[in-house]
């Protein structure tokens, strides 16, 4: 497992649809070591806080192995490293295998997986193609966020090691699945839903989509 590139961007705002909108989606591959803080990394900041950024989303890690599946759906579309608006583009850490709450060291920072990414219109205005948010979730191919526990530094080539599992939690690639499906797993549900390393507002989601057996059995 290892960095393959790190990507940073500041907010720009960008003409799309007849209106301006504010993003910092487009991240490019930077040379050497870049700080890992708290809240992002040095050189990259977020341009809407009330839905990116903050210390569950510090860091956005997206795996380089699904470049090869987007260039097939994107054809002629150049997908640069960062293409996704990933500050870390990584290798051999998958949806399927990387559970909430795993503890990650990459360099010298410290990181936990607190989420997965949930698209939103912004990636349309990043390829231009408001189909593209829809297809992305449906691809199952989200990547995930990060937490900083330690700051440190990062560079491309870095490995990335195992600090600790969750054996028992969830996958990220569960995670999306039950968003995707709602109420499809109940007990699936359940457990996300008290799953502690998983954001608070990601756990009342899944709340609200838990049945109430015993209200469904008064009702009857």
């Amino acid at each position: 497992m290892r960095i393959v590139s790190v990507n940073v961007g500041l907010p720009r705002d960008v003409a799309w649809r007849g209106k301006a909108v504010r993003t910092s989606i487009w991240k490019s591959p930077v040379p050497g070591r870049v700080r890992v803080r708290h809240l992002n990394l040095e050189g990259d900041r977020q341009s809407d806080l009330s839905v990116h950024g903050g210390v569950d989303k510090a860091v956005y890690a997206y795996p380089s192995d699904h470049y090869a599946f987007w260039r097939e759906q994107l054809r002629g579309v150049e997908l640069p490293w960062g293409a996704f608006g990933e500050n870390l583009t990584t290798e051999g850490l998958l949806e399927g295998e990387v559970r909430i709450g795993d503890r990650l060291r990459a360099g010298s920072a410290e990181l936990v997986v607190t989420q997965p990414r949930m698209p939103c219109y912004k990636l349309g205005v990043r390829f231009d193609r408001p189909t593209i948010v829809k297809q992305f979730l449906q691809s199952r191919r989200s990547g995930f966020y990060l937490a900083v526990v330690a700051e440190g530094e990062v560079a491309a080539g870095d490995p990335i090691e195992w600090r600790g599992r969750q054996e028992d939690g969830l996958t990220v690639a569960e995670i999306v699945e039950l968003y995707a499906s709602d109420a499809e797993n109940q007990e699936l549900l359940r457990r996300a839903a008290g799953l502690a390393a998983l954001p608070e507002d990601w756990r009342e989601y899944f709340r609200k989509r838990l049945w109430d057996a015993d209200a469904e059995d008064r009702d009857t």
